[in-house]
């Protein structure tokens, strides 16, 4: 059996046959090409690389499966859903992206088909919960049925989302304290950065709600009632987590607009000092270019205190308007 840890080209990644009597057998490449569909009363489930070009073409040639359900497995780009189609269950579901290097909140998809005796499911990026139920079934714990192995595959993905999107409520916290802190520059660069990485999250976190609903409803001949009742509190934290990052996107538009606010009061205090400045010299800058035309008659010329006359005469007029302006409040 082949690990998560393979490369882009390898399309297989895992897979077993589970016996009526829940015994797990590990199935290799080989084994799902010479037997695509899985024995009497065996249930299987197989994962596959999307981007591999030989799971693409097994899906679409020899896996047995619909041409829309195999489309579907192997699509670009998919949006969180769910729904009924032949004997089967379509279903896309996000997780968050594990790989290095990759920004955790661009949501990985892992497509499933699920019927009563097989799962079929595809993915681009490895996936934590994948591994985490290929551990389960080699030490042997199976799930009762393939719908039980679906709502545990969604309660693991959901599992993960809830620290990721603690972890951004705790980054808004730390924004928040940042545009408080007089001594710290606004942070206007970070909080772009943080409102689309939180944009991203809920961009899937609110259409997985509902594919989770509609598989609720789909699944009648795969869930059992324990099941149903695993998948509405799945919903529920679901659901929350939405409702978490609505709360974050509207703190960090309130953030925002007082960054926006700031920014407009230091803008309009700076222009108010230099409306009292240009205030203050435009009667100055009159008189003295008054006084500085070459013309005969001007007053003063033949006097040597005329120069001091004028200096204190235009101090007085500055004292005088700098009164002004304080007794209307402009200052």
């Amino acid at each position: 059996m082949q690990t998560a840890q393979d490369t882009n080209s390898a399309p297989f990644i895992l897979g077993f046959d589970i016996s009526p009597a829940g015994k797990v057998s590990a199935l290799s490449w080989a084994d799902v090409k010479t037997s695509p569909a899985p024995a009497e009363g065996v249930r299987r489930w197989i994962h596959l690389n999307r981007l591999s070009e030989d799971a693409q073409k097994w899906l679409g040639e020899h896996s047995g499966l619909d041409p829309i359900a195999a489309r579907i497995l192997t699509q670009n780009d998919s949006r969180p859903r769910a729904f009924t189609h032949g004997d089967g269950i379509l279903m896309n579901l996000r997780g968050v992206n594990l790989t290095d290097g990759e920004d955790p909140e661009d949501l990985v998809s892992l497509r499933i088909w699920v019927t009563q005796t097989l799962i079929v499911t595809t993915r681009s990026f490895k996936i934590k919960a994948v591994e985490d139920m290929a551990q389960r079934l080699q030490s042997g714990d199976a799930p009762a049925s393939n719908g039980s192995l679906v709502v545990s595959l969604a309660e693991a993905l959901t599992r993960r989302l809830d620290p990721l999107v603690g972890t951004l409520d705790d980054q808004m916290s730390e924004l928040e304290d940042d545009f408080l802190d007089e001594g710290t520059p606004a942070p206007k660069l970070a909080l772009a950065n943080f409102r689309r990485k939180a944009l991203t999250l809920r961009r899937y976190i609110v259409p997985q709600r509902e594919a989770i609903t509609d598989f609720i409803r789909a699944g009648d001949k795969l869930l059992s009632d324990k099941c149903r009742l695993r998948l509405r509190e799945v919903q529920d934290t679901v659901t929350r987590l939405g409702e978490d990052l609505d709360t974050i996107r509207e703190r960090a538009i309130v953030v925002q607009e007082q960054i926006i606010e700031q920014r407009s009061e230091v803008m309009n205090q700076r222009l108010f000092v230099l409306a009292i400045i240009s205030a203050i010299f435009l009667p100055l800058g009159f008189l003295t270019g008054l006084f500085g035309i070459n013309v005969g008659g001007m007053p003063g010329t033949q006097s040597p205190y005329a120069f001091w006359i004028f200096a204190g005469f235009l101090t007085l007029v500055t004292v005088g308007l700098l009164l002004l302006f304080k007794r209307m409040k402009w200052m």
